[in-house]
């Protein structure tokens, strides 16, 4: 990509994340990094489809942030919702697509070296052809699945109908933001950010056409249908990359539910959620004989058997079965009962939502290459040659 072209954008991204504070200091040069690492490619493709992908995303953020905020709690006690995304958010959905962006770009290297100082005529083209570099697949399927991904999250939770965890059998009804919990709405925000992606592709990919056949580095012309394929076959795979997520995230990443509130609690940025594994049964007990023996000290020994009678409320606490109940608006306070208030609603505790997402984004990107030299042909080591 031009540097008169990149430079520019570049800043102005920065400046966007930074006025906006859609990044974290440090999720900002790692995103500036990113960028470069994008521009190195010849072609404008995949600086535009970091870009494309950052300002839809970030939009989708925003829209109806103050309800998404009610719907969920953050672990440091919070309202939900999404704040600024760290380096390390930056990296889980565009790490894969710049180390592919990176091989590409020195495969049409390889290619012009070939051409300019060997005289040879390479097997590849410098235009994309039916039929051609896998690795242009991978960067494109990539932020097809992540950019799916997001809307899913940001659209889905808006929906209203309750979620269903998609790795139950039943598919039980499971509280908003639990990670595997999935709606009809969701799944078509998903198609939608897959295809917004897949539409700047074919606006921005150096396609062959009539011009380029038969010249050194050239190709065929494409077909509609040949386009057509291309287009529905991206768009249904990144939409499938937001079901991938939801799986990883279902059977992989703990969910962990406010008891009080019923409501799931999220980490910032993307990491795990502490939780207490146990109720403590004793409790009480431990509560009661604590308080007693510090006081038998203060009365220099004396009571030290004694109990302290607890004060009886207004309220009779017998007519209550469950003390944690959000419904019950007449509900004593039982603070330290050493009851955990977070328990655990599904998934293992295996993964936290950057490790799901960037596996997420490297299953998608490199099964779409599989797939399609499979369709096409093209063995996968194609990927190392010229």
């Amino acid at each position: 990509m031009k540097a008169v072209i990149a430079v520019p954008a570049t800043l102005a991204l920065v400046y966007r994340a930074y006025s906006h504070k859609s990044l974290t200091p440090l999720g900002i040069l790692t995103a500036a990094l990113t960028a470069a690492a994008h521009a190195v490619h010849p072609w404008n493709l995949p600086f535009v489809l970091l870009c494309v992908f950052f300002l839809a995303g970030t939009r989708v953020t925003k829209i109806k942030a103050d309800v998404k905020a009610g719907l969920t709690l953050s672990s440091q006690g919070n309202a939900g919702g999404e704040g600024p995304r760290t380096h390390v958010q930056v990296l889980a959905n565009s790490l894969m697509a710049s180390i592919l962006s990176l091989l590409h770009a020195y495969q049409l290297r390889i290619r012009r070296e070939a051409i300019v100082t060997h005289g040879q005529v390479p097997e590849g083209s410098f235009c994309y052809s039916w039929g051609g570099d896998l690795l242009v697949v991978g960067i494109i399927a990539n932020y097809a699945a992540v950019c799916a991904d997001t809307f899913s999250s940001e659209l889905g939770i808006l929906s209203r109908s309750t979620p269903r965890l998609i790795t139950s059998f039943s598919l039980r009804k499971v509280p908003r933001g639990t990670n595997g919990g999935v709606t009809l709405w969701g799944l078509v925000a998903g198609f939608l950010g897959s295809m917004i992606i897949v539409t700047a592709s074919l606006l921005f990919l150096p396609l062959c056409g009539e011009d380029t056949k038969g010249k050194v580095g050239g190709g065929d012309s494409w077909t509609v249908n040949q386009k057509a394929t291309l287009a529905w076959g991206l768009c249904l795979w990144g939409a499938l990359g937001s079901v991938l997520d939801s799986l990883l995230g279902g059977w992989f990443q703990k969910s962990v539910r406010d008891v009080r509130s019923g409501k799931i609690v999220e980490g910032d940025g993307g990491v795990r959620v502490l939780t207490s594994e146990n109720a403590d049964t004793h409790g009480h007990e431990r509560f009661d004989k604590a308080t007693t023996d510090a006081k038998a000290k203060l009365l220099h020994g004396e009571g030290s058997h004694a109990v302290e009678k607890q004060p009886t409320g207004s309220v009779d606490d017998s007519t209550t079965t469950d003390p944690y109940d959000p419904k019950d608006k007449h509900r004593s306070s039982h603070f330290g009962d050493l009851k955990p208030t977070r328990v655990a609603e599904s998934g293992l505790d295996l993964l936290d939502n950057n490790d799901v997402n960037f596996l997420m984004a490297f299953t998608m990107s490199v099964g779409a290459m599989v797939l399609a030299g499979w369709y096409w042909g093209v063995p996968l080591e194609s990927i190392l040659k010229a």
